[in-house]
């Protein structure tokens, strides 16, 4: 068991804004961080985190607690297992009157072979030559913990002299065993390692730069009970303090890249771990609501990356910019080659990520040719239809420049505009909508597992000109542009879960009563039919759902 010492200890040791703000995305309001409450569907944030009184409460649902109870309830863990995961985020050695933690067994084998690997790297000289040829300095090695690992049975040497376990060592992530055999390896051989750690400071697990010609030039720790590479910033540790004083965050591709600009003194430079920027990096890119600069090569590859986190950024209402290196260089080729003074004035000059989006969409396109230049017209539009009414009226003049046509294009679509068959070219106005309708879908877009208790009752058909929406959140696809607005549009709430079924009750009884009226005026219905679904409709169907029974006809009428 945890000694209740050491976990007063601990909870007088976190700060329950770094904690919850791991997690959820908080702003900053007066003395307290408010935030739409992770825990019902909201729109308006009433979800309130007070550092003061190190507590959180939820005007809304009601919820509320500690640091620890946030943990419990949001990552559906018991006690201990909410106490374990909060001191391995926060680097904190519990006390155990009796038994062990996983995460402590998993951090400890991580803090011994990162000093295996630091001692590996002292004794090796081909390694440290591979660095300072790089022109890492050795205060940068101390400082990021730069180390070396050689051959599988170093390790598993390692492992035995210190007598930690194979399994603890395969929890950790260090070592693994191949498929049908009894065989272990080291996950990474030959290569220069970097330690990645929370952003509060603990070590979660590695990476690895190959030394020779290895095709995999980078690889990573596996996912473990510490280590999500999809949460986490490399150098977000040792850049944060410069983060929260500059109102800066420099967000580039690699290792080296990071450790070149800290060394050149951009110590507000973190990367993306051998990934792209995913949704699940924004609760840290927002911490401090700070500003971002993007720091892509200038290659292909990394200007679509550049485009989708920019993308990624710009739905999400993020203040940031975008900087290209030219020439295929990179931010540690540029240090190595001494031009610090370039890369500050690229920085300087970086551009906000909506106009690099729009000119990056327009250049794919040649659009002197007719075909091409509705191709890049249809890209932009779907990209603006993203971004909040105020957002992409500000950047239609530029997206019509640029293409060369009217502004009145990238208006709202009349209904007298023919109708094609892709699908996905859907547009929806939101002037004189049914909300009820829009309110509903919207809750099935942020509440996907909900729909399907619905799907029986629910036909496309009763969602009218937004039947298409309803086929595309039945088909999940949440990419489609009129998807995104409507996620977006925060004059559609979404509908409390304890009523949606009421909601749902007061649409089918409009859309029966609608029916019924319908089939007793249609003159062209064959009688016996015609008399089944007047009786269907009227004694059966229309009852049940007054009852708060949903029903539905499944027959055209």
């Amino acid at each position: 068991m945890i000694d209740n010492q050491s976990i007063e200890t601990l909870k007088n040791s976190i700060d329950i804004v770094d904690v919850i703000g791991s997690f959820i995305e908080l702003k900053k309001a007066g003395a307290n961080y408010k935030a739409p409450c992770p825990f019902h569907g909201e729109k308006t944030p009433s979800f309130v985190v007070s550092p003061t009184k190190q507590i959180y409460h939820c005007f809304g649902c009601g919820v509320g607690g500690d640091a620890i109870r946030f943990m419990m309830d949001y990552e559906k863990l018991s006690y201990p297992e909410a106490i374990e995961k909060l001191a391995s985020m926060f680097n904190f050695s519990l006390s155990y009157t009796k038994g062990s933690s996983d995460y402590t067994q998993s951090k400890r084998v991580l803090e011994s072979i990162q000093d295996f690997y630091v001692k590996a790297l002292e004794n090796s000289n081909m390694a440290k030559e591979y660095l300072h040829s790089r022109a890492i300095s050795q205060n940068s090695i101390e400082k990021f913990g730069i180390g070396y690992v050689s051959t599988t049975q170093s390790v598993i040497n390692f492992l035995n002299q210190n007598h930690i376990p194979i399994p603890q060592a395969m929890e950790a992530g260090i070592v693994n065993r191949s498929d049908n055999s009894s065989t272990v390896y080291a996950r990474l051989t030959n290569r220069i390692t970097f330690p990645i750690y929370s952003p509060s400071g603990a070590i979660v697990g590695f990476g690895g730069r190959t030394m020779d010609n290895h095709p995999a030039k980078y690889i990573n720790s596996p996912q473990t009970k510490l280590f999500n590479k999809s949460r986490l910033l490399y150098g977000y540790h040792q850049a944060k303090d410069s983060i929260y004083k500059k109102g800066e965050i420099i967000v580039c591709e690699g290792y080296l890249d990071v450790i070149m600009l800290h060394q050149a003194g951009f110590e507000n430079a973190v990367a993306t771990l051998g990934t792209a920027l995913t949704a699940e990096h924004l609760p840290l890119l927002r911490k401090g609501e700070v500003s971002i600069i993007l720091a892509y090569d200038g290659d292909k590859a990394g200007i679509n990356a550049a485009i989708k986190a920019s993308m990624l950024l710009s739905s999400n209402s993020f203040d940031a910019k975008v900087v290209l290196f030219p020439d295929g260089a990179d931010p540690a080729d540029m240090v190595q080659s001494g031009k610090i003074d370039n890369l500050a004035q690229l920085f300087r000059e970086a551009k906000d990520i909506i106009p690099f989006i729009i000119e990056s969409i327009t250049n794919r396109y040649d659009i002197n040719t007719p075909r091409e230049k509705e191709s890049a017209f249809k890209e932009i539009e779907e990209f603006l239809n993203s971004l909040s009414e105020i957002m992409k009226e500000s950047y239609i003049p530029l997206a019509s420049s640029l293409l060369g046509i009217s502004p009145s294009l990238f208006g709202v679509k009349t209904p007298s505009r023919k109708k094609t068959e892709d699908k996905s070219d859907v547009k929806i106005s939101y002037q004189n909508e049914d909300i009820a309708l829009l309110s509903i879908l919207k809750t099935f877009i942020e509440f996907p597992d909900v729909v399907d208790g619905f799907i029986d009752v629910l036909d496309s058909k009763i969602f009218g000109k937004y039947a298409q929406i309803y086929k595309d959140i039945l088909e999940n696809n949440r990419e489609k542009p009129y998807i995104v607005r409507l996620e977006l549009d925060d004059t559609i709430e979404t509908l409390p879960l304890d009523e949606l079924s009421k909601f749902i009750s007061n649409i089918l009884i409009k859309y029966y009563d609608k029916a019924l009226r319908d089939t007793i005026k249609n003159s062209n219905l064959e009688f016996t039919k015609k008399s089944y679904l007047i009786r269907k409709i009227k004694s059966d169907i229309i009852p049940k759902l007054k009852k708060g029974e949903l029903a539905f006809l499944n027959i055209d009428i």
